[in-house]
């Protein structure tokens, strides 16, 4: 992978690190609502654990050209990329003009994370 740019690299991984994420955080209201919560804690767990093996290499990759405020605006705008389809599209929730706010809100924060970089 060494070919690919390191911001790529990073934003590859954080994508998929987040789809883990929101799956295992969420999922469970959907799949799992008449289960006991501890058992969708254990399930989400697990699911978690690829999330931490994608994040924590998209990182380490990422703070070798990002700082560590960098990264996390990334990773804040990738988990509103990632969390806005599957609320749509896999939770059934409504779209919402408050999402692009929410959007534009955090392309401010990219702006001001990454103008002196």
């Amino acid at each position: 992978m060494t070919n690919v740019p390191i911001w790529m690299q990073t934003a590859g991984l954080l994508v998929l690190s987040n789809v883990f994420m929101t799956v295992a955080w969420y999922g469970h209201l959907k799949n799992m609502a008449s289960k006991p919560w501890w058992i969708a804690a254990l399930i989400s767990w697990g699911i978690a654990l690829f999330e931490y093996l994608l994040q924590v290499p998209a990182n380490r990759i990422g703070a070798s050209q990002f700082s560590l405020a960098q990264l996390k605006i990334m990773q804040e705008v990738i988990t509103l990329a990632v969390f806005v389809p599957f609320a749509v599209m896999y939770m059934d929730q409504s779209m919402k003009l408050d999402f692009l706010w929410a959007g534009f809100c955090l392309l401010g924060a990219v702006y001001f994370i990454f103008r002196g970089a």
